[in-house]
Order: structure tokens, then C-alpha cells, then sequence
């Protein structure tokens, strides 16, 4: 089975190459740089080189040299393949010898169709010489047999020569028309294996354009990778933020659950805030009326005042006059006692129209603290609303 050395840095063109070469029947074996491909063609003898023009260490060419440098391996077919075939490229694989040069990616069986063209060229045997010459002895004897007749008689050592020459001839006759039918047998045996061996190529030439066909849609595939990847990573990118979005729209769901429960908070105290202020209000109101009973109190304790001044008056007066009956001193006695009383109920009066005083001005205060409360709550009640307004509309 012929061995063929396949040289890629591309691990792809490698595998490629192996599975066109291995379903044609040949042994194939890999090297990955042309260090690899050195390594092996000093321990091995492939009967083809197939080697990348481009590698890391050693390039295409340099394998090409080392192999027509080599005695042992000067015979064998070097194969080049890049993926640019250009005049420069032709012009140093002609300087280093190589059989020729193919173009990568492979096309249907090119690669397999050059590499069985190089082995064939390699086993075809020298042309055979002799093969016209030949022939022409065959006739030879019949000639001379013919001619014989057409002589003058000849001795009999001279006809027993001649017979000699005749048998050894015609036993050489015998031995050219066995290898002939030889020949010819194994001719037309491999004239079979050869119909058969095209029938099977044909067959893998079929398999391999269909492995090719298949291969290009793989590779087409293979470009679209980094697409799907691309779109994989913004489909991923788009999960995300919308798993984002709703741990967001959870968070504000919960912060909207609070936000009700302290509003519902916010209206118990309002309320309550507000019956307080009604309370206020009606003790407001109940302070100004005793204001007002109390600023009459005053004018009528004034017009007592005046009363008891026109009463002292009077009684200086009745002084003056002289000393009145003991009735009328007791009974101006009884007025300068209810006068002292009504001066303590005045006192007392004052005292409590001071505390009532003091209760309204904590009263105003205490409204004044629940109007600035209620405004409080409006604005917070406002901004609460218009946070429900923007998360309803969100969810919309």
C-alpha cells in the first residue's frame, strides 16, 4: 500500500487530506510543521510529499530541498499546496524542484487525482526497447523458410547449420510468444482490475464530491458560527437584561407593596390627623366663645368697678353727709362684702381667662404643627402617587 506524508500546520486541511487519501486506498501519516515532516523522512521512504508551502519552522520549500538533497529520497514526488498560487509560488517550487503545486481549499478529488498521478508516474517501468525488434523475428523464419526454396542446394552440413539456426530461432519464437501471451494475460487481468479499479473510482470520485459538497456545507456552516455566537451572546445579553428588568420590576413590585402600606399608614394617621384637627377646631371655637364670655366678664366687672367707684362715691358722699341709719350701714357693709367677693370672682376670672389664654396659643400651635403635617403628607401622598402613576405606566 503506497505511504503518503502529509505536512499542514492547519489541523483541518490535515484531516481533510487524510480522508480524501484514505478512502483512495493509501496509507497516510500527519505531521504538523515541517520540523515533523524532517523527523519522518529521515527514519521513512513515502512514495509522495504532500506538503503546506507556509509552516512555522520549516516552509514547504525547504522540505522540497531536503528531500532532492537526499540520495534516498530524491526520487520522491513533492507535492506543494497554498493556499495562494501565484508566479512568485510556481517560481520557487520550480527552484526546488517539487512535481507541482495545488491550490487549498481542495476541489472534489484534485488532491486524490494528483496524488494517484505521482504514484503512478513513479511505478510506470522503463519503456521496453526491445518490444519492436521483437516482433519482426516472428516473421523471420516463414521469410526464410520461403526463400529457402529459391536457392541452390546447400551441403548437408550447411542445411543442418541452417536447420540449427531455424530451431534456435523458432524455440526464441516460442519463448517471445509465451511472454507475449504472458503478458498479454496480464494485461488483460489488469486491463479488469484497472475497469474495476475505475469503477471504484468512480464510486470514491462520487463519494469524495459528495464528502466535498458536504465538507463545503460544514465549512459554510463553520463560518456562521462566530454569526450564531454573535447572536447567541446578544440573545444571552437580552435574557440578562430582562431577567435584570424583572428582579428590578420585583424589587419595585415589593417597594410598591411598602409604599401602599405606609400609604395606607400615612391615611389612618391623615384621618386621624384630621379628626384631631376637627377636635382642635371645636375647642378653637370653644376657647373664643369663653374669650368672649370672658371680654364681657371684663366689661361688666369695668361697669362693676364703675358701679362700686359711683358706690364709694356715694358713700363718701353719705359720709359727708353724716352717719345714715345702722340699716343702711349694714346693708352698704353686705355691698363692701360682695364687692370683695366679686373681686375674688374677678381674680378668678382673670386667672383662668389666663390659662384659657395660654391653652389657645397651644391649641393654634398644635394646628399649626398638624396643618404643617398635613401638608407633609399631601406632598408625600403626591409623590406616592406619581410613583404608582410612572410603575403603572411601565407596566403598560
Amino acid at each position: 500500500m503506497p505511504k503518503i506524508l502529509i505536512a499542514d500546520d492547519s489541523i483541518a486541511v490535515r484531516k481533510v487530506a487524510e480522508r480524501l487519501l484514505t478512502e483512495a486506498g493509501l496509507s497516510v501519516s500527519l505531521a504538523a510543521n515541517g520540523e515533523e515532516a524532517l523527523t519522518y523522512l529521515k527514519k521513512e521512504c513515502p512514495d509522495v510529499v504532500v506538503s503546506d508551502v507556509i509552516m512555522p519552522d520549516k516552509s514547504g520549500y525547504e522540505v522540497c530541498a531536503f528531500i532532492r538533497g537526499n540520495a534516498a529520497l530524491a526520487a520522491t514526488p513533492v507535492l506543494l499546496i497554498s493556499g495562494i498560487v501565484n508566479d512568485e509560488v510556481t517560481r520557487q517550487a520550480d527552484s526546488c524542484r517539487a512535481d507541482g503545486v495545488l491550490k487549498k481549499p481542495f476541489q472534489g478529488t484534485s488532491l486524490k487525482d494528483r496524488v494517484l498521478e505521482l504514484i503512478a508516474k513513479r511505478q510506470e517501468p522503463a519503456p521496453a526497447v526491445a518490444d519492436g525488434p521483437t516482433a519482426a523475428p516472428a516473421a523471420a523464419p516463414a521469410e526464410k523458410t520461403i526463400k529457402m526454396s529459391d536457392q541452390p542446394p546447400l551441403s548437408l552440413s550447411q542445411e543442418a547449420g541452417k536447420l540449427k539456426e531455424v530451431e534456435e530461432q523458432l524455440r526464441e519464437n516460442r519463448v517471445r510468444c509465451e511472454e507475449l501471451s504472458k503478458r498479454l494475460s496480464e494485461s488483460t487481468e489488469q486491463l479488469a482490475r484497472a475497469k474495476e479499479s475505475e469503477a471504484q473510482l468512480a464510486a470514491q470520485c462520487k463519494r469524495a464530491d459528495d464528502l466535498q459538497a458536504t465538507l463545503t456545507r460544514v465549512e459554510q456552516d463553520i463560518s456562521r458560527i462566530p454569526e450564531l455566537e454573535s447572536a447567541l451572546k446578544a440573545k444571552q445579553d437580552a435574557v440578562d437584561a430582562f431577567t435584570q428588568e424583572a428582579e428590578n420590576w420585583q424589587k419595585t413590585s415589593g417597594r410598591i407593596a411598602e409604599l401602599e402600606s405606609a400609604l395606607h399608614a400615612e391615611r389612618a394617621a391623615a384621618e386621624q390627623l384630621v379628626q384631631q384637627l376637627a377636635e382642635l377646631e371645636q375647642r378653637l371655637i370653644r376657647a373664643k366663645d369663653i374669650e368672649a364670655k370672658l371680654a364681657n366678664a371684663e366689661r361688666e366687672g369695668v361697669e362693676f368697678h364703675q358701679r362700686i367707684q359711683d358706690l364709694e362715691a356715694e358713700l363718701l358722699t353719705e359720709r359727708r353727709k353724716g352717719e345714715e341709719t345702722m340699716g343702711q350701714l349694714h346693708e352698704l357693709e353686705r355691698v363692701a362684702t360682695k364687692v370683695q367677693e366679686m373681686e375674688g370672682l374677678l381674680t378668678a376670672e382673670r386667672d383662668r381667662n389666663g390659662i384659657l389664654s395660654q391653652r389657645v396659643v397651644e391649641a393654634e400651635q398644635a394646628a399649626e404643627n398638624a396643618t404643617k403635617r398635613l401638608e407633609d403628607m399631601a406632598r408625600k401622598l403626591s409623590e406616592i402617587a406619581g410613583l404608582a402613576s410612572q410603575l403603572g405606566n411601565g407596566r403598560s
